[in-house]
């Protein structure tokens, strides 16, 4: 019986697991990030870097993007917090980075974003 229980544990695990590492649905406002963003595992930076799996990293770090030195030598580690504030306010949060975007004060739609880039890993 407790072998039936454990193959049965280890199979539902399996099937849930992949659900559970999908990315969440991409916000609406995304569309403005998108314009310069991509979001695809292994996709090439373009106008701005692939921000694919950036959550838990430190700023400036998307390996062939050519950051500002403003980027490079923060001491930002991207978190949910950080995230928000720099979608809200770039150049208040990264002083002198290249992002040319004034912000997104929206703070529900800031949380929205800052949540769905977390989840691309």
């Amino acid at each position: 019986m407790p072998y039936r229980f454990i193959l049965t544990s280890i199979a539902a695990a399996a099937l849930t697991a992949p659900a559970l590492a999908a990315p969440l649905p991409k916000p609406a406002l995304f569309g403005v990030c998108g314009a310069c963003h991509k979001v695809d595992k292994g996709a090439s930076s373009t106008l701005g870097p692939n921000l694919w799996g950036i959550g838990g990293t430190k700023a400036g770090q998307v390996p062939g993007f050519a950051f500002s030195p403003a980027m490079k030598n923060s001491k930002v580690k991207w978190t949910r917090a950080s995230l928000i504030a720099f979608i809200q306010e770039p150049q208040k949060t990264v002083p002198g980075t290249r992002m040319p975007f004034a912000g997104l004060k929206n703070p529900k739609a800031a949380e929205a974003i800052a949540d769905y880039i977390l989840s691309l890993k």
